[in-house]
């Protein structure tokens, strides 16, 4: 029986917490990070930062904003181990303390759909197989198509975010557990829309995905990012929940013990709470910042973090992760599975 796809999670997936030293400073990871996301935590608002190897360090999009990628340094490099962050206010003012979420991808991909006849957009990126996470890279056509993720056979995406890098429309968002005629936007709150134009009403497959005219995924012309998970057994999941509005709250199974977890209600306008395991260190998780808004880091009781799982808490608003019969999906990586290829179990905090 196999009881995960990968032992080391860490190898792929890590969250640092640090304090910023105001001159340019490399930070430890543990591995050559692909996607660094960065977010100052403290005493005032600050943009969500993310940049990649595919569009470069020079490149800076905002998950908490609509606005076309903008040329600016506040992340210089991608080290071996790590990432060297500017003096920048928003990612290394002195003082003042930030997390950083990365994952790795690292073998580059290309693929010239003409030549392939693998999807009808061309495509090129950043990929890991292993660990079901690609960055793709795409010019719009205007007309539906297909493009290639890289991810490979039984891989198939169960999320994708995608921004367009030219334009100031929204980070769009593929749940699988949504379905293909469904969308949600990473730097708002609203409920899950209907549209055809954004999945074309076409599922992931493990070669493509597919997107329709809207110029959130697909303007004539103009440059898109697109990042796109695959589920690993022990690693990584997406999922869907209903809440019972109780504190003895919904279970939700993972595979493992969470690393990182960010959950979004999807029946009603709800924020894009994010937690971890490096700001919380033990139960109940209650420090958590919002994908889709600039301010500080702030406490609320969600959920505790189980040894495969998470189970959803209410607080005296009734409302968190667990408002009675709330729609839910979630994304999360596993600090470590719930047992390992060896047989070793996860431990509970």
């Amino acid at each position: 029986m196999a009881y995960t796809d990968i032992d080391k999670p860490s190898d792929y997936f890590n969250t640092i917490t640090y304090t910023g030293s105001g001159t340019s400073t490399a930070y430890t990871v543990g591995f050559q990070p692909d996607w660094v996301w960065v977010k100052k935590r403290d005493t005032e608002t600050s943009n969500h930062i993310l940049v990649d190897s595919v569009r470069t360090t020079a490149k800076t999009l905002f998950s908490d904003l609509t606005s076309e990628e903008l040329t600016e340094t506040n992340i210089t490099s991608f080290d071996s181990n790590g990432f060297s962050a500017a003096s920048s206010g928003a990612t290394n003012q002195n003082g003042h303390g930030y997390v950083a979420w990365n994952w790795k991808a690292g073998t580059s991909f290309t693929n010239d759909a003409s030549a392939t006849g693998i999807g009808s957009i061309d495509s090129t990126g950043s990929v890991n197989t292993t660990s079901g996470f690609s960055i793709i890279s795409y010019t719009g056509t205007g007309s539906a198509g297909t493009v290639a993720h890289g991810l490979g056979s039984g891989n198939i995406p169960k999320m994708i975010i995608v921004k367009n890098r030219n334009g100031t429309q929204g980070w769009a968002v593929y749940h699988a557990s949504l379905g293909n005629t469904k969308f949600l936007q990473l730097n708002a709150t609203a409920a899950a829309g209907t549209a055809s134009t954004f999945w074309n009403n076409t599922t992931p497959t493990s070669s493509v995905f597919s997107i329709g005219t809207s110029g959130w995924v697909n303007n004539s012309g103009e440059n898109y990012i697109a990042y796109c998970f695959a589920k690993k057994k022990g690693y990584s999941k997406f999922g869907s929940y209903v809440g019972n509005g109780s504190s003895d709250g919904t279970f939700v199974y993972t595979g493992g013990k969470i690393s990182w977890l960010m959950v979004k209600r999807t029946d009603s306008a709800q924020g894009w709470y994010i937690l971890d395991n490096k700001r919380n260190t033990f139960n109940p998780e209650d420090k958590y910042l919002e994908a889709n808004d600039s301010d500080a880091e702030a406490t609320f009781t969600f959920c505790d973090f189980l040894s495969n799982g998470f189970k959803a808490r209410v607080d005296n608003t009734g409302t968190g992760f667990n408002a009675s019969g709330g729609s839910y999906i979630y994304m999360c990586f596993n600090e470590n599975p719930f047992t390992t290829s060896t047989g070793v179990p996860a431990t509970a905090r």
